[in-house]
């Protein structure tokens, strides 16, 4: 099953494996959409911003909670593209960096 990622402010979208790391999408795009540099959560290059379907990333861990405030996102709207896993359709913003 596939589920649509929305980047904004696009609004492309994207088709992505149930499941999926949102940085999979390189994987169906030849545009550098999402940037990222580790994939394990330590770099914060991916961070996000989730505009809709929050509950659809999943749990954010208590590792990239952490590592999110010390990044200045303790808010909770901002995940990292590479620690959560699209299981429904979602629509995030990249945020600058």
């Amino acid at each position: 099953m596939k589920h649509t990622l929305t980047l904004m402010p696009d609004g492309v979208e994207v088709a992505l494996a149930q499941g999926s790391p949102l940085t999979d999408i390189e994987y169906e795009t030849s545009e550098p959409l999402i940037p990222f540099g580790c994939r394990s959560g330590a770099c914060g290059a991916c961070v996000v911003e989730v505009i809709d379907g929050a509950e659809a990333l999943g749990e954010r861990d208590p590792e990239e909670a952490d590592f999110l405030e010390d990044l200045g996102w303790a808010d909770g709207n901002h995940r990292l593209a590479c620690q959560c896993r699209l299981l429904a359709a979602a629509t995030v913003r990249v945020v600058d960096q």
